[in-house]
Order: C-alpha cells, then sequence, then structure tokens
C-alpha cells in the first residue's frame, strides 16, 4: 500500500505546522585527500555508486570508510549547520569542544567532535594527529573516519554509535541497569580495545571515562576514539574532575600508559558500584572490606561474589598511587577474560534495547534504471529520465469535453508549457512557480506534473512537499512506479528509511507487472 492510502499525511501536516523546522540541506560532498598517505574512502562498486560523490561509501551497518578529509559545507549539511539539537556530548553546548551527531548524505550517521577555535593553531599539527588516529580499525573502537581543517575550525568525524553512553546505562538508565555478566563484558572490551591501539603505537588515552565508552547498533561496547587525541596541542588532557585524575598527572601534568591503567581503575569502580566514586573513597571502603556496601544496590544482588572480589581487587591495583605497581593491559585481559559468561547472549538483549535494524541494502526485485535512480538519489538521472518519458504516462487521466477548452484552459496549458521549459532547463524554482499555477486551477489533473514538481521539491531541499505532491501522483494514478519511486526518494530525505525501502520494492512491483502486461 501507498503513502496515498497512510498516515502519512498526518505525519507531514505535523511538520508543516512548524514552519522554524530546518531540513537538512542538500550538499554536493568535495572530499579532500589528507596531507600524507591514507587511501580514500572505499566506494560501492555496485553500479548505483557511480553518482555518489567521489570518495563515499555506502550507509551504516558496513565496514568503516578509510580516513579522508572533510569540506565544513559537509559537516555542516550533517549537523544541520551544528545545530544545538545535533549536541550528544555530555556537557552540551557549554564544553570547550562539543560532540554533534549528523548524518551524510549517503546515509552514513556520523559523530563530530567540533574544537574552540584557538585548541590546534597549526592545521598541519591538527592534520598529523588526527591522521595518527585515522589509522586505527577495529571493531571495540568507535573509529575516526575523517577530519576538518577550515580556517579556525578544527573538527574529527567518527562512526556514531546508536545507543548512548555507558555512564547514561549506569547513572542515568530509564528502564533497567546494566546486568553484571554485561558489567564485565564492558571491562574487557574496554582492555582489549586498549591493548590494540597501544600495539599500534598509540597508548596513551586521554580523559578515559564512562562518557568515552559507547554502545554500538548491537550494544556491544566500544571505546571512543576522541580520546586517543588531547583536547589542545598543549593544553591539558583531563577535564573531568581533579578527584579522578591520576596523581602524576596532578604532580606533573603528563599522562603515561600508566596513567591508562588508573582511569581503567575508575571505570571499574563505576562498574561495580553503579555510581561515579572518587577513587580515595572507594579505597577506603575496600580497605575497610566493606564490599558489599561497595556494590551497586540495583543488581539486587543478581551477581557473583568470588568475581566481584576479583573486580574490586583489579581495580584497587589500577588504582595504586604509584604508577610502577599497576598491572598492565595483559594482566587486566587475562584477569578479567575467565570472568565472561553468556558468551552467546547478544549485548542489545543484555542491555535490554531493541537491535537497530538498517535498511535492506538491495531491493527485493530487480530495478530498472528509474529504480536505481531513486535507490541511489541520483537525482540528476531523475530528472534526465522524466524528461525523456515526457507526459506519456498521463494517456487517459484526462478526458476534457469541447466547452472546456477555454481561455482559462488556454492559461493553465501556456504555464504548463512554461513549466516544461524551466524543467528542461533545471531551473527548478521557475518550474515549481509554473506548475503550480497549473495544478492551481484545478481543471486538469497530471500525474507526470506532479511527479516533476516532486523532483523540484527534492532539488530545493523541501522533502516533505516533495512526498506530498509524489502521494498525489499516486492518487491520481494509483498503479504508477513514478509516483512510488518518487516517494521512496522523498521518504529517503527524510531519514525514513524502512518506509523508502518498502516503497522502492513496491514501485518495482508494479513495474513487473506492467511488463508483464505489455506495457
Amino acid at each position: 500500500m501507498g503513502c496515498c492510502e497512510s498516515s502519512l499525511f498526518t505525519e507531514l501536516g505535523a511538520k508543516k505546522d512548524n514552519p522554524n523546522q530546518q531540513q537538512p540541506q542538500q550538499q554536493e560532498n568535495h572530499h579532500k585527500q589528507p596531507p600524507f598517505n591514507h587511501h580514500p574512502i572505499s566506494t560501492n562498486t555496485s553500479p548505483s555508486s557511480s553518482s555518489l560523490p567521489n570518495g563515499v561509501s555506502i550507509v551504516d551497518g558496513d565496514e568503516p570508510p578509510s580516513f579522508t578529509e572533510y569540506s565544513l559545507s559537509d559537516l555542516k549539511a550533517a549537523t544541520n549547520n551544528f545545530s544545538s539539537e545535533f549536541i550528544v556530548s555530555e556537557s552540551g553546548d557549554k564544553a570547550p569542544n562539543v560532540v554533534f551527531k549528523g548524518r551524510l548524505q549517503n546515509g552514513r550517521w556520523i559523530a563530530v567532535k567540533k574544537f574552540s577555535k584557538t585548541a590546534w593553531p597549526d592545521p598541519k599539527q591538527f592534520a598529523e594527529e588526527a591522521g595518527g588516529v585515522g589509522k586505527l580499525r577495529d571493531s571495540k573502537l568507535a573509529n575516526l573516519i575523517g577530519y576538518c581543517c577550515d580556517g579556525d575550525e578544527r573538527l574529527l568525524v567518527a562512526e556514531y554509535m546508536h545507543n548512548d553512553t555507558l555512564a547514561k546505562h549506569l547513572f542515568h538508565w530509564e528502564h533497567q541497569t546494566i546486568e553484571w555478566a554485561m558489567r564485565l563484558r564492558v571491562a574487557l572490551h574496554i582492555a582489549e580495545s586498549l591493548d590494540y591501539c597501544s600495539s599500534k603505537g598509540r597508548a596513551l588515552y586521554h580523559d578515559l571515562n564512562g562518557y568515552r565508552v559507547l554502545f554500538d547498533e548491537n550494544g556491544d561496547p566500544r571505546l571512543s576514539c576522541f580520546g586517543l587525541m588531547k583536547n589542545s596541542s598543549d593544553g591539558k588532557s583531563y577535564s573531568t574532575n581533579l578527584a579522578y585524575t591520576p596523581p602524576e598527572y596532578l604532580r606533573n601534568g603528563r599522562v603515561t600508559s600508566e596513567s591508562v591503567i588508573f582511569s581503567v581503575g575508575t571505570i571499574l569502580l563505576d562498574l561495580l558500584s553503579g555510581k561515579h566514586i572518587p577513587p580515595s573513597h572507594a579505597l577506603d571502603m575496600i580497605r575497610g572490606k566493606n564490599i558489599l556496601i561497595l556494590m551497586d544496590s540495583h543488581l539486587d544482588g543478581k551477581f557473583s561474589t568470588e568475581e566481584a572480589t576479583v573486580v574490586i581487587e583489579l581495580a584497587s591495583q589500577c588504582l595504586q598511587n604509584e604508577p610502577g605497581e599497576r598491572p598492565d593491559l595483559k594482566t587486566l585481559i587475562d584477569t578479567l577474560s575467565p570472568l565472561q559468561s553468556k558468551a552467546d547472549v547478544p549485548s542489545h538483549v543484555m542491555l535490554g534495547i531493541p537491535k537497530h535494524e538498517e535498511t535492506p541494502s538491495t531491493p527485493q526485485r530487480p530495478l530498472s534504471p528509474m529504480g536505481e535512480a531513486c535507490q541511489r538519489r541520483d537525482l540528476t538521472a531523475i530528472h534526465k529520465i522524466l524528461v525523456t518519458t515526457h507526459y506519456r504516462d498521463d494517456e487517459g487521466t484526462n478526458e476534457l469535453s469541447f466547452q472546456e477548452w477555454t481561455q482559462q484552459m488556454r492559461d493553465m496549458l501556456e504555464a504548463r508549457k512554461r513549466g516544461d521549459f524551466a524543467f528542461r532547463d533545471t531551473d527548478f524554482k521557475a518550474a515549481i512557480s509554473c506548475y503550480s499555477q497549473f495544478i492551481d486551477v484545478g481543471t486538469m489533473v497530471s500525474p507526470t506534473v506532479y511527479a516533476r514538481r516532486s523532483l523540484c521539491y527534492l532539488l530545493n531541499d523541501q522533502p516533505d512537499a516533495a512526498l506530498r505532491d509524489a502521494m498525489q501522483a499516486q492518487c491520481v494514478y494509483p498503479d504508477w512506479p513514478t509516483a512510488f519511486y518518487m516517494q521512496s526518494v522523498a521518504l529517503s530525505k527524510l531519514e525514513m528509511h524502512k518506509d523508502a525501502a518498502d516503497m522502492l520494492n513496491e514501485a518495482a512491483g508494479l513495474e513487473e507487472k506492467r511488463q508483464r502486461h505489455g506495457r
């Protein structure tokens, strides 16, 4: 069933009532190669990838793309011009370095860290630091996929993790707390991701805390790549409360690999207690044998005392005052690995969250050239096809008597003719105006005019209006594949990707039906 018969009219009406709501601008990606040896972003090798911007790969769920430089316009479009509504960092816009979520034109979700203007004055130094982190690729990292240096702007671009932070799940949960087995899994993943980074020459991790541990679309824990770079070229490595800062950093302002172990100890305390307890206070509790008081009461006793004792002992070792007395990462992994249970239970089940479903990467039916253009949202190709097909699909939709050929009718057809010339010449704003004159008269209804105006709206960053026109085209001609195809593109632009995929398949099915009947 198409949108003409669905509840989408209601949703669109709600959006129309809010004239201040901005839609992400359609931008052409202009990726530039970084000033060091990195491979460009991998591209989709299917035929539908030919119109994608250079250096862009298809959406979430695939391997992270290679590290690249993004233009500022790409990132402005992805984040709605760095709108405050897109901020995901814990301190909101009050933080010196703010993190935004965003979505690139190809559908990939990203996290964008925006540094303060003076944080990295030397663009070459920033690019080189970012490039070192960008070489890392691991399933337990939220990987760095790009950066931007434009004037005073310094930005990092990473994979976006859909299911919040460890801090949110431990300290601000709504439905259920994290169960014990999942907490042990988080601890091991942190140790393993740090070990991977260390093996690649990136042993230092700055300001490790519960906000740096993220959960991906499957609920698996990942370590944010942002902590692998300092907040400024010569600034502080720790922005959290000094009570959680390694003692040697307070003494000399330097971060070492042993400092990272201390921070792991603070996260182990978070996992044990479900609270952000200052290490000195927690150590006093441990020395006083008040282990049960330390444990998170929301676990309701559903944990192994033996396992908890091991983790508490490990945390106390990590929090030793002297760096040399702390365990190394291999010891952490060797200690935490035997504690893992429920290995066959997916992380999203243990977190109590639904699994993130991605749009099917391929349609269920073969696509025509129009279908392929709509699947990849290639508006230029769609325009070319609509110009070529002209009005042949309008045959039979209007039967006018001789009496209806009035001067008003001639004026209306002249408006459509002017719209057709503007549409052919890619003057899409003029085409909208002319086609609107034709439609407003109402004597004739043309599904092709609705489809053409729908495309014009898409090319002017008005997906709501585009969807309404595509739906009207379907109402005029209920079995017209083009109406469904245009709805698919508009739905995709509105980030309703499941509905867009369904509409694409419905359009392909109608085309198959037409071909069987020789139309």
